[in-house]
């Protein structure tokens, strides 16, 4: 004995506190699920992220030109024009005019095919690309367009881009929240389990008591034997997490859901993510043990 705590026998501190397979492999199942549903949270987060960006980009990289046809004129022509017009704008890359059956193709899975008269009157589009970084003086290109007799709209697509980060906010927000909820329902089944374990030795928990074991070292006992659980869970649960991405990253996505999934984008950021979390897990087990087990111990001299 030193510093009035026992010395471990030679086979470390798991033989004071022996593995249980039979108590351990639901804990185990039940912890790595936990981790595996956090990776995926943070993964979808990113992902929605991400997406944000390459749409915010694409938004704030282009203009639509929207040509109403009046009568007397030829709306066609005049989307020509606007195109011609446009191109020739300072931070223009390129405009290019669409006729009429880019516009019956946009409103077919609205309206169904062939349900629009052909003398019907359409507006026609021109589709503008700037370059990055660019400011473009939508002003004066309307001023221009309006000079020419023509009835255009300039739309720069800053709403959508607006609507776009928000709602990259709120997934992320959503995908921190569950972080955290994950996080304490973590802590919460470590604690009890701890508990559970600690009931179930109580004849060791007294016997190192009498020989002088502090509170202190017991609880460090448990922290131990949770941290290795909960790093071994860890790792099963980043694993799985890590090729449930992969797999809906190679897969077709629905455009509409590919925004909420978690995306493997293949950066450090990933690698990073799935590296720590093993080691979250093992250290919010280990801290949520040695808490309870401290505070048990308290209680009970």
């Amino acid at each position: 004995m030193t510093d009035g705590l026992p010395k471990p026998p030679s086979g470390g501190n798991g033989r004071l506190l022996p593995p249980d397979a039979g108590r351990d492999r639901p804990l185990f199942v039940v912890a790595a699920i936990l981790v595996f549903l956090a990776c995926i949270a943070a993964l979808g987060a990113r992902g929605a992220w991400l997406q944000a960006q390459r749409w915010t980009t694409d938004l704030e990289t282009s203009l639509t030109i929207q040509v109403r046809p009046t009568e007397g004129r030829d709306a066609e022509v005049d989307a020509a024009l606007a195109a011609e017009i446009t191109a020739g704008f300072d931070g223009i890359e390129h405009a290019t005019s669409r006729g009429r059956d880019h516009a019956l193709a946009l409103l077919t899975p609205w309206l169904g095919e062939g349900n629009l008269p052909d003398d019907l009157p359409l507006p026609l589009l021109v589709d503008v690309r700037t370059r990055p970084g660019a400011l473009i003086d939508t002003e004066a290109l309307q001023a221009r367009l309006d000079a020419e007799g023509m009835t255009a709209r300039i739309d720069d697509h800053g709403r959508w881009a607006q609507a776009v980060r928000r709602a990259a906010g709120t997934a992320q927000g959503l995908g921190l929240g569950l972080l955290a909820l994950l996080a304490g329902a973590a802590a919460a089944v470590i604690a009890f389990a701890a508990r559970a374990s600690l009931a179930a030795r109580l004849d060791v928990i007294d016997a190192l008591h009498l020989c002088g074991a502090e509170d202190r070292f017991i609880a460090g006992l448990f922290q131990r034997r949770f941290f290795m659980l909960g790093l071994k869970s860890g790792i099963a649960g980043a694993v799985f997490a890590g090729l449930v991405s992969i797999l809906v990253s190679l897969g077709d996505a629905p455009a509409d859901m590919a925004f909420f999934l978690p995306q493997w984008a293949a950066d450090p950021f990933e690698f990073v993510l799935l590296a720590m979390a093993p080691i979250l897990a093992g250290l919010t087990a280990a801290v949520s043990a040695r808490m309870a087990v401290a505070s048990d111990l308290r209680g009970r001299w």
